[in-house]
Parts: C-alpha cells; structure tokens; sequence
C-alpha cells in the first residue's frame, strides 16, 4: 500500500445475487483484454445456467452447470459491470460500465443484446424489482441511482444518493432498495468519517434514509438482503485511521468487516469483524445468503477466501449482546462488537478458495460459485458443512501468461503479501484510488495525518507523498510493501506493481457534458489563468512537480512547503488539501484560501469561484 497524502487531485431453492462492483472502463491496463477477468455471477431459477460478466473481454459467458464448462459466449460493446436475470429467464441485463453508460438488454435465447437503455457514467449493480417492472441502476460517478420502466423501456427517475453507489439490494416485498455507496462524504479532518448506505423508497422513487455505519468504514463492496426481508448484509473496510501506522497486529491499520441493519427499522444493528485474532481477511467484496436463510457467505478478493456464516448464532448472539449480555472478553456492550476480532469464533467457516481474486457470487443450494477474477476461472465449494467443503476451480478459458502488468494488478490486490494478511495495497487505494481518510504515517513524523492519494499518474509526477519525502513513485511503493504491509518482497514484485500503474488512465469526469466542458467549465478556463492557478498547476498533467508554502498548513505544518498535486481526476478525489478539510474545491477556493496565498480568488464573485470550480472538475 502506498499513500501519497498532498492536496488530492488527479453490484428452486436458490438465493441469485450479482454481487461485486466494478470499476470503470478507464481503470483497468490496456492490456486487460488478453484476460477474463471474472467479476459477477447470476444463476437462472432452475440453478442450472450461470452468466459469468467477464470485465476484460467485454463478454458475458454461459456457463452450463451439469457440464461443468462454458457453453457459449455473449459479445458485449462495453465492459460488463453489473448482471439481474429476469424471472423467467428470457432476459439478462447488463450494465456496461463507460461514462456514457448504457445497461445491454441480452435476450438470452438468442444469445445477442436486442435493445439498449442509456445510463449514467460507470453504471453498475443492475436490480430487478421483484414483479420485474422496474430495473435499479447505480451510477457510480454521477452519484445517483437510475429507475427504468422496462415496459416503456425508459428512464423513469434519476435518485440522487451519496457517493460512489457500487451496490443495491431490494427488498423481498419490492418496496425498499437499499444502496452502498462506496466512500465517505465530505471533509475527512473530523472525528467522524464513514460511508452509509442510503435507503430508497421504490414507491415515491426518492430517498428516505441514510445509514451510516462505523467511523472509518469505507470501500463498500457487497450488498444483500436476507431471504425473509428481515436484514441488510453490507461487507466493507473498517479502518482503523485514527491509529498512528506503527504495526498491523490485531487490526492495527485495516480490518475487515460485516455490517447487519435491521430493514424494517433502516438502521445499524452491529458491525462484525471478518478477521481472526491474528489473521486478516482482507477485502470482502460479495455477499450472499442461502435461499433457506440458513448460512450468510462473503467473499474475501484479498485472502482468497469464502466466509461461511450461521446466520441463527449469528442473530441470536447479536441479540444478546444488545441485551446487556456479555458474550465474550471483549464484546461487554453493543458498542464493543466492531473491535471484537473473536466474536464470530464457533459459528464462522473461512474456506480457502484455490482460485486468486474471488469477487461475484452466486449460491445454488448450498453450491457457491465464485467469479475467481485474476485466474479467469470459477470457483465452487459446498457451503454444507457435513459435505466438508473443498474448493475446486474450473477455467473460464485458455490459460494465459501472465504479463508484468496483470502480475502487478494481481499484487497490488493481493493481501497474501501483507503481515497477517491483514490488507492489499487496494485496501487503501480502493480502484488505485483515495479512501478518503487521513492516515498517520511514519515517512515524515508522527502526529500529521495526511489524506490519501490517488496513485493515477503518480509514476509521472514526482515527487510523492505530501512533503515530497518519497523521491518518486518506485520509492514510495517499495517503502510501501515494507513499512505499510511490513514485508520483504522480491523486487520484480514491486516492479511489477510500477508497470501496473503505470498502465493506469484517468476515468472521464462526469462533469463533461456530452463528452465536452460544460459553459460554466468554458468560462473558468479563463479564471484558471486569472487566478494564477496555472503558475503552480500546468503542463499535461496539472503539475509542476514542485513544492510550496500556500498557506494551507496548520498547527505543526504551519510553515509546509507542500508537493503541487496534479488535477487529472481531481473530481473523483475529494476531499481536498492534504488533510481532507475541504469537502468541495469551493471550499479550496475561499473558506481555506483566506490570503490569496493558494490561487488569487478573493476577488471572485460565488458565481465566478463556481464557474472555477467548473472548470477544474472537468479536467
């Protein structure tokens, strides 16, 4: 894991949930289409049928259950990022995840898209109304949530929710969705600092509530909801950023995380830690119960691993905490829960999958199959604990050789390589991006939390971290195997993660209209100028690669010189300055610029500082 911490810039019998979310078009290497890269899985009513999205190859495969193998391949124009399967089965659709999004209406017969829906930037995690009238999109870059009127085969409303919606579930009687939403919202510099989950009202189509979970939950990736409606099952990060990174023992910096909302009520009931005392179980991504309700299974991308859990022992435990029972050492209180690392001991299975990467999942009785991402294969193992599950794999296609950039993708995900396996270096740089937290790093004093960073184009702008402590990029990622997942790896690893990210592209803002700046963004392009912004923030990617005192330091860092971060994608990484302060660039712009010091605005209108604003989020 990396952090670069300067001023930020740059989802019979059978329970069938597309679970996981994807990142966007842009995300990935060029070189994704040499593989798979297996992300989500529906299975038909009769468990008989799965369709597989494979992300890299911009195709949907039909994996036939009886046979064990692939059937046949559906081509799709965009990288498939999101499945629902109609009821009867006639119908698969499919979000195709680009910033002029559309959702791919597959008629599965035919084995061919029959009609197109338009969507939002990056669409995702596709959900069908139980009566199959409605169909839920998430746009994970517009932050909002699509309705569509499949029998007028149209867009019906557009909700708006928090930031970054990766992940839907709706409830059994159709009247609730309940949606993840990846990061935090706002400054990062308070107390406080967790994602939530919002709650829409499928009747009115609008937002009636936002959960929020525990401080320092981000990374939401996995939602679902129990068969009989009762409960909500979100997998995400809790970190533990308020801890100076001084070692990683017992959860110290990350652990991983199981929240349990009662949907009746749309609120918190607890939050379980995934881990062991002394083993992490990095990344959780999907979630899916059995169709009896009996067992709750995660899948972890980072340990390669599937969590099997009793969901009675899980509920009755729960309810006996809240209680006022003491159910273990730690957990005296409700409140203790989240930091309990040995609460879900005697009720919890951690199956070791033999694939690499597990996210999507799909349970078929007690079968789980699990889209193994970077081994192009599918995972299944019987969640049955008298059938004494043993994982197998089975390959989507052709092995592949595995090129120094797909390795550095598969390392920078893996958690295998951290102490206790306790984190990936994407645990911290979710889609190699921000978290959203200030962390307490050692490579420049203890006592300065700074934001993370995005690591897009970091090869390309040295130097990194936020005092420029790190020379370049190659330091800061050998620095960060060794003093942030406290291991010794071989050098072509940490090379190979060079190469990955060095692959990497900015995503297109959301911003754009029609591919183009908007008027406003055309009008603060010449406010760019005029505010001096460009002295600092030029040339192709925004930066001069320099450091300076703009007055932005407080406390401590009263007198920083700070690196000039570059603003490709600045849109995508709030919030801004090196300590998460200012939770929009308005605020960049004014509340923290008080001495013309950072840009020369204090002469510009509020409709000026917009038009400003604008402009740098279309960039």
């Amino acid at each position: 894991m990396i952090k670069r911490a300067m001023t930020k810039g740059t989802g019979l019998a059978l329970a069938l949930l597309a679970v996981g979310a994807l990142m966007g078009a842009a995300d990935a290497p060029e070189s994704g289409g040499d593989y798979l890269s297996p992300a989500v899985i529906v299975a038909d009513a009769a468990g008989k049928t799965l369709y597989v999205a494979e992300r890299s190859a911009n195709q949907i495969a039909v994996f036939d259950v009886t046979a064990g193998a692939v059937a046949k391949t559906i081509a799709l124009p965009a990288r498939p990022s999101g499945l629902a399967l109609s009821t009867d089965g006639a119908r698969l659709y499919v979000t195709g995840a680009a910033p002029e999004g559309q959702v791919f209406v597959v008629d599965v017969a035919a084995g061919a898209v029959a009609e197109t829906l338009q969507a939002g930037h990056t669409p995702m995690a596709p959900v069908l109304s139980p009566d199959g009238a409605a169909l839920y999109v998430c746009n994970r870059f517009n932050n909002d949530v699509s309705v569509f009127d499949l029998a007028a085969k149209a867009e019906a409303a557009r909700i708006p929710v928090l930031r970054e919606p990766v992940a839907a579930a709706v409830t059994p009687d159709g009247k609730t969705l309940f949606v993840a939403n990846h990061l935090a919202a706002g400054a990062a510099d308070g107390d406080y600092v967790a994602a939530m989950v919002s709650v829409i009202d499928a009747a009115s189509k609008g937002v009636v509530g936002s959960i929020q979970l525990p401080n320092g939950s981000v990374g939401l990736r996995g939602v679902c909801v129990s068969p009989d409606g009762a409960y909500v099952y979100v997998t995400h990060i809790l970190g533990r950023y308020n801890l100076p990174t001084t070692q990683l023992e017992r959860g110290w910096m990350n652990t991983n995380a199981l929240s349990v909302i009662d949907a009746a009520k749309r609120e918190l009931v607890n939050t379980v830690l995934l881990d062991d005392v002394d083993l992490g179980g990095a990344n959780p991504w999907g979630v899916a119960c059995t169709a009896d309700g009996a067992y709750l299974c995660v899948t972890h991308a980072g340990t390669h691993e599937l969590t099997v859990i009793d969901r009675a022992a899980l509920h009755d435990k729960l309810d006996r905490v809240a209680a006022g029972e003491k159910v273990s050492e730690v957990s005296q209180t409700p409140d203790d829960v989240p930091n309990d690392l040995s609460f879900l001991v005697g009720f919890r299975r951690r199956l070791k999958l033999s694939g690499n990467g597990p996210r999507g999942l799909a349970l078929v009785g007690t079968q789980a199959y699990v889209a193994e991402y970077f081994t192009d294969t599918l995972g299944v193992v019987d969640v049955d604990p008298e059938a004494r599950p043993v994982a197998r794999s089975i390959a989507l296609g052709p092995e592949r050789p595995l090129t120094v950039v797909r390795k550095g993708e598969m390392l920078f995900h893996d958690a295998d390589l951290c102490f206790q396996h306790w984190q990936s270096c994407a645990s911290c740089h979710p889609d190699v991006r921000a978290d959203g937290l200030n962390w307490d790093l050692l490579n420049d004093g203890m006592g300065n939390p700074k934001n993370t960073k995005s690591l897009v184009l970091s090869h390309a702008t040295p130097p990194v971290m936020i005092s420029g402590v790190r020379d370049k990029a190659e330091t800061a990622v050998r620095a960060g195997i060794r003093y942030i997942q406290f291991a010794v790896r071989p050098e072509e690893d940490a090379a190979a993660i060079d190469e990955y990210l060095k692959s990497l592209r900015p995503v297109s803002s959301p911003h754009l209209v029609d591919a183009k700046p908007s008027a406003a963004a055309e009008r603060g392009r010449a406010l760019f100028d005029q505010a001096r912004c460009a002295t600092c923030h030029n040339g192709d990617y925004y930066t001069d690669c320099t450091k300076y005192n703009v007055g932005t330091g407080r406390d401590r860092q009263a007198d920083w010189e700070f690196d000039t971060p570059g603003l490709a994608e600045i849109w995508r990484t709030a919030p801004y300055l090196h300590d998460g302060r200012a939770a929009t660039l308005e605020e960049v712009l004014t509340t923290d610029n008080p001495e013309d010091k950072h840009g020369v605005t204090a002469d510009l209108t509020p409709e000026q500082i917009a038009d400003l604003a604008a402009y740098v989020l279309s960039l």
